[in-house]
């Protein structure tokens, strides 16, 4: 059996999307961009630049479906959740996360945190 090549390098250090999903008001899962997602993810991309952290790229995402759970996020390479409501958690995420290596543990989704795969 052939060995697949190795993996490139990754493009970005860190890659960050935050759900700026849309739905119809009222819909019984909520959506992440009535939650503020957007200014969120507006906010994030701008201090990321200011903080002057390289290597990161701020996306917008569809639906990551955990709506009920927003507004939220994944950071890649590491594939970690996160819950944030307002700008001191984006800027702890950048500074503790994405700056230092570390996690805002009170910030995490969990797996069981739902909601139910399948």
């Amino acid at each position: 059996m052939a060995s697949a090549p190795a993996d490139p390098k990754p493009y970005y250090d860190h890659h960050v999307f935050v759900c700026v999903n849309r739905r119809e008001p009222g819909h019984r899962r909520g959506c992440c961009a009535e939650k503020d997602s957007e200014s969120l993810r507006d906010y994030m991309k701008a201090k990321a630049k200011a903080m002057g952290i390289a290597g990161i790229r701020v996306n917008s995402a569809g639906c990551l479906d955990r709506c009920e759970l927003g507004p939220n996020m994944v950071i890649y390479p590491e594939g970690v959740w996160y819950r944030p409501t307002s700008f001191a958690d984006v800027d702890e995420i950048l500074e503790t996360h994405l700056r230092q290596g570390g996690r805002v543990e009170r910030l995490m989704l969990k797996p069981e945190d739902g909601p139910a795969k399948g």
